[in-house]
């Protein structure tokens, strides 16, 4: 399952820190940031829940960026 959640991220470098954090958590197949459209596409692991998966890269993420946000 695929899915696109915006993101509030200050700057290209961290997005990509972003990015590196959610392809590591647990259920992520795949992940990718876009900073010029602020959007996050996430591919889930097959059975993968992403309301219980979607607050661990979120808190991934605020380990990069800690005033990032992901709208989930």
């Amino acid at each position: 399952m695929k899915k696109t959640y915006n993101i509030d991220v200050d700057c290209a470098n961290c997005a990509n820190k972003m990015e590196t954090a959610a392809n590591k958590v647990a259920g992520v197949r795949g992940c990718t940031v876009n900073f010029m459209t602020l959007k996050m596409n996430v591919e889930f692991e097959e059975g993968a829940d992403p309301k219980t998966v979607m607050p661990e890269v979120l808190k991934a993420c605020k380990k990069v960026e800690s005033d990032c946000d992901i709208s989930f």
